[in-house]
């Protein structure tokens, strides 16, 4: 098994020499052996490194979500970084003023509403404006290249959270994805893509025999990264996600909620491939800080079986139905809905509203088909 990065410095770099060379990455740019790809191209004698860009969490992956960035210094290499989760999302010219070629070498956790990816389409497009080379480092998809499952953003709700209509999972790896963008979606450059080497599409993250390394703060093991693309639409309800805990996503409740029943009737819809146990927790920050939630933790039990998306849905549908008088979508002080721009869409809000799924489920499984369509042409993996 041999990443993008490790293939890029093993042979690959010479697609770079002579070239004043910029590098967006964060702590999850690493290699086989847990070295940072800054580090390692900083000291590449024939890579000339002068500058880093920074993706939401930031260069060294310490900040909150959310949180804003300011353009900085790199106190390990003395190289400037410039932020893409600050003033700006996308590359200014001023900040590829000494750059001949972009490298992309971030580790995406497999569902659309990771801002990383759409931190590539911003590069991308950038690098295309500005007469720039792009070249994207692949990693490996942690829950693989087989899956997908979900709706297509709509125009409307296009957001950082979902920028683009590619389904809630969708299968694919950085590089691919990169294709699909430019091809696809308008997001034009000149791009290279340094491929993997001994990653297939069945392989989880732990059949690679790499480590992992959270690429967020609240992103610290697989199991999470394999429930997120449902439970991540908690963020948009009432419900605590489990931020401010050790189980992110993994667990969920409210105060108002009574794990025990919870449990039992998450357990009575039979989700493929999971199984609820009553849990409780207090936040440390974000939604009920400091306060008792009571709700249920997810324990995978057959992932090749377990169908994220639908499975999210019908637990927050089921939360609906039990507490109509507590539950409630989170409203934005401009009137959207959290919950919408991370589906892509107000029509599930509206249907676990009237408690009545299928008209949705039906729709998103002919969106689901026509991506695995569209994206066909751009995998690069067997």
């Amino acid at each position: 098994m041999k990443l993008g990065i490790d293939r890029f410095l093993q042979s690959e770099y010479t697609r770079v020499k002579g070239k004043r060379v910029g590098l967006v990455s964060n702590l999850t740019g690493v290699n086989q052996h847990l070295e940072p790809s800054i580090d390692l191209l900083h000291q590449h004698p024939d890579v000339n490194l002068v500058s880093l860009y920074a993706p939401e969490h930031g260069i060294r992956g310490d900040a909150k979500e959310g949180e804003q960035i300011d353009s900085s210094t790199d106190p390990h290499t003395g190289l400037p970084v410039f932020s893409l989760y600050g003033e700006t999302r996308k590359p200014t010219p001023d900040m590829l003023a000494n750059v001949d070629v972009l490298l992309f070498d971030l580790q995406d956790i497999g569902s659309r509403y990771y801002t990383y990816i759409y931190t590539m389409a911003y590069v991308m497009e950038a690098c295309g404006e500005n007469d720039i080379s792009l070249i994207i480092l692949d990693r490996p998809n942690p829950s693989g290249g087989l899956h997908v499952e979900g709706n297509l953003v709509e125009e409307a709700f296009r957001s950082f959270v979902g920028l683009l209509p590619i389904t809630n999972c969708h299968g694919m790896t950085v590089a691919e994805l990169a294709g699909l963008f430019q091809t696809e979606f308008g997001y034009t450059c000149d791009l290279d893509i340094v491929k993997m080497e001994g990653w297939s599409r069945e392989m989880y993250y732990d059949d690679t025999g790499l480590a992992w390394v959270p690429p967020s703060p609240n992103a610290p093991s697989l199991d999470m990264a394999l429930l997120y693309p449902g439970t991540c639409l908690l963020e948009g309800t009432n419900v605590s996600e489990g931020r401010g805990t050790t189980k992110p996503f993994e667990q969920f409740g409210a105060p108002y909620m009574d794990g025990y029943t919870l449990a039992k009737e998450i357990n009575a819809l039979q989700l493929p491939g999971v199984m609820a146990r009553q849990a409780s927790f207090v936040p440390t920050y974000q939604k009920y800080d400091s306060e008792q939630c009571h709700g249920i933790q997810l324990h995978l039990i057959d992932r090749d079986v377990y169908k994220p998306v639908s499975n999210g849905i019908k637990i927050i549908h089921r939360i609906a139905q039990l507490y109509p008088n507590d539950f409630a979508f989170v409203e934005s002080s401009n009137g959207r809905f959290m919950f919408d721009l991370l589906a892509g869409t107000d029509t599930l809000r509206n249907a676990i509203k009237k408690d009545n799924l299928s008209s949705y489920f039906s729709e998103s499984t002919k969106e689901t088909a026509a991506f695995l369509k569209q994206r066909a042409p751009y995998l690069l993996y067997q």
